[in-house]
């Protein structure tokens, strides 16, 4: 009784498709490249395997015998699905598959998000079968969930402190120090880093990968960790706070927003590509970060 398929029994059974094409044992002789003794024997093991005969052979000549007709069906079955098994096979070997979960930091420049933007459209030029999530967070949250495995990937600028997490620099970001037009310093040409470090400022919980900020304030009653809460306490005119430039760029143009000293005060914040360093990479998560630089590296 046949329990388990193996090799041997694939054989045996080509050598049964190959009898029955070829019409008995002695015109399959040229097809097999063996002699009839053997495809004999071969067809003998074949039947023991399976516990009944497959053929009558003899002076009357070569039939199936009505399980060998079944056999004969189950086995073209067998060999259409093998074909198809090795065809999808072949297929999956250069296709990219599974899921990706790519953070992004907020309130990125529009410019970068093209980039990225680029980059899918990279990726899915590709042979790949591939579901991707964006999910925006703010930078504290984004290296949570990269070291909780709940991200691939993510795009931000980071403590540094993580050990846990590879960074590979993508672009910079300016950051200016700014002030609304309702406040005192909107007008005023002229100023100083004492006037400006006792004016109330906006505190970050979280830090740039820098040491410190150029300007650092010595009060602080506003505390924010999204670039829109920052940006809602500078245009009250109550507090003084660092943006990004492009984010502060339509309040600048409509009269909202000044930038105080950006000459001494302004600096660059790094953004990096984050991902778990003690994380084997899918295939899908390297190709993706592989467009994502390309992207960058293109004008």
């Amino acid at each position: 009784m046949l329990s388990q398929v193996r090799d041997l029994d694939l054989q045996l059974l080509r050598l049964f498709i190959s009898v029955v094409e070829n019409g008995g044992f002695s015109a399959a002789q040229g097809d097999l490249g063996i002699g009839q003794s053997t495809i004999s024997t071969q067809m003998a093991k074949l039947e023991t395997r399976l516990g009944f005969r497959v053929c009558e052979r003899g002076k009357a000549g070569f039939r199936l015998t009505p399980k060998g007709e079944e056999v004969l069906l189950a086995t073209r079955k067998l060999f259409t699905a093998l074909d198809v098994f090795k065809n999808e096979a072949r297929g999956m070997a250069d296709k990219l598959l599974g899921d990706l979960c790519i953070g992004l930091s907020e309130a990125l420049d529009p410019h970068v998000l093209a980039k990225v933007s680029e980059a899918i459209r990279l990726f899915r030029q590709r042979n790949q079968a591939v579901q991707i999530e964006l999910r925006s967070a703010a930078p504290a949250e984004l290296e949570r969930r990269l070291l909780q495995d709940q991200m691939h990937l993510a795009i931000g600028y980071f403590s540094g402190v993580q050990a846990a997490i590879d960074h590979q620099l993508l672009f910079t970001e300016e950051q200016a120090l700014y002030c609304g037009d309702a406040h005192p310093f909107f007008a005023r040409k002229k100023l100083t880093l004492e006037e400006l470090s006792a004016q109330d400022g906006v505190k970050y919980p979280y830090r740039f990968d820098q040491a410190d900020d150029p300007w650092q304030a010595q009060v602080s009653s506003a505390r924010s960790e999204q670039v829109e809460g920052t940006l809602a306490f500078v245009l009250s005119g109550a507090h003084l706070g660092y943006l990004p430039t492009h984010i502060a760029a339509p309040w600048v143009a409509a009269g909202r927003l000044r930038a105080l000293l950006p000459k001494q005060l302004s600096f660059s914040v790094n953004f990096y590509l984050g991902s778990h360093r003690g994380r084997q990479p899918s295939e899908a998560q390297k190709a993706f970060a592989a467009d994502l630089f390309s992207a960058f590296q293109q004008r």
